[in-house]
């Protein structure tokens, strides 16, 4: 313990001394004190953080893609058709009427579900909170909850899963409800910048009257896949949600045709040996036909689409004008890497814009950027 004393002691008369005598040239500068770095500064670069998450930003339009839907569209003179897509990676898009509002029929349900996504973030809803049927929420049509006796009660979760996965009307309605009714979900796509989108009636809705747009509709999946208004989880619970829809013969059987030239149903096996991936939702009340997708491309980036189609009742043209559209856009985004070409195949030549469309070989395509 003595020892320990006398050398603490010794330590601080050194420190001392030491200090004493370097102040005056810590004071003249004669020695550059080391200095702490300002808080905005940071001493090592942040290494990248994987993939981006791109914006919703149209930058570059695709006017192959454009002028291709254009032309698809003018063969059917009694159709009326929009669609938009959008690389949220780099901000290529193409458009046809995409902000004119149509009739969204089901479609619709893909911006219920990011208004129940946000309030669960923010702890305005419970995700196994129960809701009450009652006889205004029951509605006809798809769905199978509006068979249950009234005062039946479900789960949020439930009536999310439902109103994606087999287009559940009544499970629509029970949500809308939740969420503060009509007029105050407006006022939320409002807030979104869903400008065309609106609940004017509980679900089916077969009159037309709910409403939204091309551009609605892909920027409603977009405002989830960048992080702009869901936190990680509450992105995850959606994107589980969109994973689970039955209906898959509008976008995603068209992307595949634009791949590989045909169209099986389901496609999603033939889909993912291709490596992509088609998170989607529909929309059909006979006289109007929706879908509104994200479609994960082979290179790791990512793309929204909405297309949607007003005609003459249950008209087999106006789902077909869809899967030609949303061909058009694989064309163009999907391309076949060169090295996996059979032996002999002639990689095919870029044309100058403007110079041409796309190869009629599945999976190439020329940009008219």
């Amino acid at each position: 313990m003595l020892r320990l004393l006398v050398m603490g002691i010794g330590l601080g008369v050194i420190t001392g001394t030491a200090l004493k005598l370097l102040a005056p040239r810590l004071a003249s500068g004669a020695i550059n004190a080391p200095r702490a770095l300002p808080a905005s500064a940071s001493p090592l670069q942040p290494l990248p953080q994987g993939l981006p998450l791109g914006r919703f930003e149209p930058h570059l339009e695709l006017t192959a893609i454009s002028q291709a839907w254009a032309r698809l569209a003018a063969v059917h003179k009694d159709l009326k058709a929009t669609g938009f897509v959008l690389v949220l990676d780099d901000g290529r898009f193409a458009q046809l009427r995409s902000n004119e509002p149509m009739p969204a029929a089901s479609s619709i349900k893909t911006p219920v579900l990011l208004a129940a996504m946000e309030d669960l973030d923010h702890g305005l809803l419970r995700w196994n909170e129960p809701l009450t049927l009652t006889k205004e929420l029951v509605g006809a049509g798809s769905g199978w909850m509006g068979s249950s006796p009234l005062g039946t009660r479900y789960p949020v979760y439930e009536a999310a899963a439902e109103m994606i996965r087999i287009s559940d009307n009544t499970a629509t309605n029970l949500l809308i409800k939740r969420l503060g009714g009509k007029a105050r979900l407006d006022a939320r796509f409002r807030s979104l910048g869903l400008t065309a989108t609106k609940v004017n009636n509980w679900l089916p809705d077969l009159s037309g009257t709910n409403t939204s747009s091309s551009h609605d509709l892909a920027r409603t999946i977009a405002l989830v896949e960048t992080g702009e208004r869901l936190s990680p989880r509450a992105r995850d619970l959606f994107r589980e949600v969109m994973g689970r829809t039955v209906t898959r013969t509008l976008i995603p059987a068209g992307v595949l045709r634009g791949v590989t030239g045909s169209s099986t149903y389901p496609p999603d096996s033939e889909l993912r040996a291709k490596g992509i991936t088609v998170l989607n939702k529909t929309g059909d009340i006979g006289i109007a036909y929706a879908d509104g997708a994200l479609i994960e491309l082979p290179n790791g980036q990512r793309a929204v689409a909405a297309f949607m189609v007003k005609g003459p009742f249950n008209d087999p043209r106006s789902t077909e004008l869809i899967r030609a559209m949303a061909a058009e856009v694989s064309r163009v985004l999907i391309k076949e890497p060169a090295d996996t070409k059979p032996a002999g195949t002639k990689r095919a030549e870029a044309r100058a814009p403007g110079a041409g469309a796309a190869s009629s070989r599945p999976g190439v395509a020329v940009v008219n950027p």
